[in-house]
């Protein structure tokens, strides 16, 4: 994300739109934590004492209906709400100065949020409306996690560029790239042929070790048909978690594909979190382990996020799990004070 930025300002300065260096990204948001990527990222713990974000990163509102959503809206007037927004804060910056959006298909990090019906669409057109750069970060979503073989067709998301990672070399090597359309390719190439170079690169660029893995991967994705499991099986993960649905610790279930959360409270019906965000779900996060299941939780809500080789004895164990913890959690969760 670092870099893309990089060649969103190269690529400004190459249409003669200096003034154009803005990039808007959204609460709740992970792009990673350089310092520039970092300031994309829409988590207070990844700017607090860190002097971030940049200057010309701003922030709009994540796409959460269920934490974000005012009292009686419908999920599509939040979507309209979170546009219209966008629409403003490009009009208070000035059209001419934003040069991109940022976004990730479903947000990873800052607690599998999937976006409401619409919401891409409705976004898309504010971006386009205004003649701005559309970045997808497929770094979770990418390579068959949303049951595509990218998030952005999931969700009709048509970007300038998308930033992949992680799963193209199934995390067994780090590496990472970089997709351009022509609209954000073409007034690069004309600069650096202009000027003589394009002045970037890394030591590792081009890894040899890391691109074989990489072919070799997508190569086994395509084979064992890893995306079409994933639609397969996360239909039926998702089903299976959604049974969980009204417990009286599960604020929400939320997930596409094989990617999904718990969002955990202390009372269903008003919302109700603890005092001290992450309690719960560190709770949940612990007993978890001691049960075999290795999780993660994202202050109050668990992620889960299994490997695309999963079958569905698998899901049933780790559901299963899941159930029990919710029940064997009950009394600690009794003993923390409500927010």
């Amino acid at each position: 994300n670092d870099t893309v930025l990089k060649l969103i300002a190269y690529r400004s300065n190459a249409l003669g739109q200096p003034q154009r260096k803005k990039v808007i990204s959204r609460l709740r948001a992970y792009h990673g934590v350089t310092i520039a990527s970092a300031s994309l990222t829409g988590l207070p713990n990844n700017h607090r004492s860190f002097d971030l974000p940049l200057p010309n990163i701003l922030h709009t509102g994540s796409p959460h209906f269920y934490k974000d959503g005012a009292p009686g809206e419908s999920e599509e007037a939040f979507a309209t709400r979170r546009a219209e927004e966008l629409d403003a804060l490009i009009q208070k910056e000035g059209p001419d100065t934003i040069a991109a959006f940022f976004g990730e298909p479903v947000m990873g990090a800052g607690g599998v949020v999937v976006p409401p019906a619409t919401y891409w669409d409705k976004i898309q057109k504010v971006l386009k409306k205004y003649d701005i750069l559309l970045v997808a970060d497929e770094v979770i979503c990418g390579f068959g996690r949303t049951g595509k073989m990218f998030g952005c067709e999931t969700y009709g998301i048509k970007p300038d560029a998308m930033v992949v990672s992680k799963q193209i070399t199934s995390s067994y090597f780090p590496l990472s790239a970089i997709i351009l359309n022509d609209r954000m390719f073409e007034p690069i190439a004309d600069e650096s042929n202009k000027i003589g170079v394009l002045g970037h690169g890394f030591t590792a660029g081009g890894h040899p070790v890391g691109s074989a893995i990489a072919l070799e991967n997508l190569k086994i994705i395509e084979e064992r048909g890893l995306v079409a499991h994933a639609a397969e099986l996360g239909a039926y993960m998702q089903g299976k978690l959604r049974e969980l649905a009204s417990h009286p610790l599960v604020g929400e279930v939320r997930g596409v594909g094989m990617i999904a959360a718990l969002e955990l409270v202390l009372d269903r019906g008003r919302k109700t979190a603890a005092a001290t965000p992450g309690a719960v779900g560190g709770i949940a996060s612990r007993m978890l382990q001691e049960r075999g299941v290795i999780s993660r939780n994202m202050l109050d809500a668990i992620a889960i996020c299994p490997p695309l080789i999963v079958n569905k004895a698998q899901i049933d164990d780790l559901v299963a799990a899941i159930s029990g913890v919710l029940e064997d959690m009950k009394g600690e969760v009794a003993k923390l004070t409500p927010a």
